[in-house]
């Protein structure tokens, strides 16, 4: 069976060769992916191509080969139409998610990369990955993959703050990401809980994105409803990553609460788990993460 790629939070600007390597080494590895991306041109052999191109995510170079091949981009988008009709009913099969899960890849390897990920943005590449993220599939594993190496390509464009950020941040609301990033929380497993959430955490960061929220009700309590279901099915101790990004997010709509009047339904719906000191003490292992719940709890303290 194959094994689905792990690609998350993938940054080509780091793990590349070794720079005891040498000249001939970045040379050697710059002519194997020119091949590669060669025999992404012959169909019978793209599949082949693209698991190879995958293994070469942690290239520095390999994004920038990518975006510049001729006809590259088209045919990661022939892969992801291909997989769609495969979505609803559910037919997707693992030899199928493992192969479109690698052009995702290509595509967050590109959205990593600070010389390229404008392009893939500005060319909006990134709205035909938007259907792997509004699965409602949860029985079948490779769905859960293909969701999370979807979420990794916008978590790569939000990971790192640069003048670019806020209209990376205008593209991805513009797009409705955040409906899909909650659906993401929703019905995904924990590691595409974690990056949906660290997704819309990012984009709380910005004016625009707490205005999204903090124009109409109805998205404030979208949000924040799905956060205190995550909350209320925590039934041991939650992953920490989860747990620090949901409380990011509850940061953020505590401070777009009073644009939206919802100061008292936040504090009242609040989740009484993360107001009870003795779970926060079993909870928060990091100081951070404790520091952090109890910046919230004191946000809201007032409303309770």
């Amino acid at each position: 069976m194959e094994n689905l790629p792990e690609t998350l939070y993938v940054d080509p600007t780091t793990g590349g060769s070794s720079s005891s390597a040498g000249v001939e080494s970045a040379v050697v590895e710059h002519t194997r992916i020119e091949q590669c991306i060669d025999l992404l041109h012959q169909p019978s052999r793209r599949e082949e191509a693209l698991a190879l191109l995958n293994k070469e995510r942690r290239s520095k170079e390999m994004a920038v080969l990518i975006w510049n091949s001729k006809n590259v981009s088209f045919f990661l988008l022939q892969e992801f139409c291909k997989a769609y009709k495969l979505l609803s009913p559910p037919a997707l099969g693992m030899k199928e998610a493992t192969t479109v899960c690698n052009a995702v890849a290509l595509l967050q390897s590109m959205a990593s990369h600070p010389d390229t990920k404008m392009g893939i943005v500005r060319a909006k590449m990134p709205v035909f990955i938007y259907p792997f993220m509004n699965t409602t599939e949860q029985r079948l594993k490779h769905f859960d993959y293909l969701r999370l190496t979807s979420l990794g390509v916008i978590g790569a464009l939000v990971k790192v703050e640069d003048t670019n950020s806020p209209e990376i941040i205008h593209f991805l609301l513009e797009t409705e990401v955040i409906p899909l990033c909650l659906r993401c929380i929703e019905v995904g497993g924990e590691l595409a809980k974690t990056v949906a959430a660290f997704v819309v955490s990012k984009i709380l960061l910005y004016e625009e994105g707490q205005q999204y929220c903090g124009t109409f009700p109805e998205r404030f309590y979208a949000v924040a409803q799905v956060l205190i279901n995550v909350v209320d099915q925590f039934t041991i101790k939650p992953p920490l990553q989860l747990l620090k990004h949901v409380l990011n997010c509850f940061l953020r709509l505590s401070e777009v609460s009073r644009l939206v009047g919802a100061c008292d339904a936040l504090g009242k719906c609040y989740p009484a788990k993360l107001r009870d000191p003795g779970y926060l003490n079993f909870a928060c292992e990091d100081p951070y993460v404790r520091r952090l719940a109890d910046q919230v709890l004191h946000n809201v303290a007032g409303h309770i």
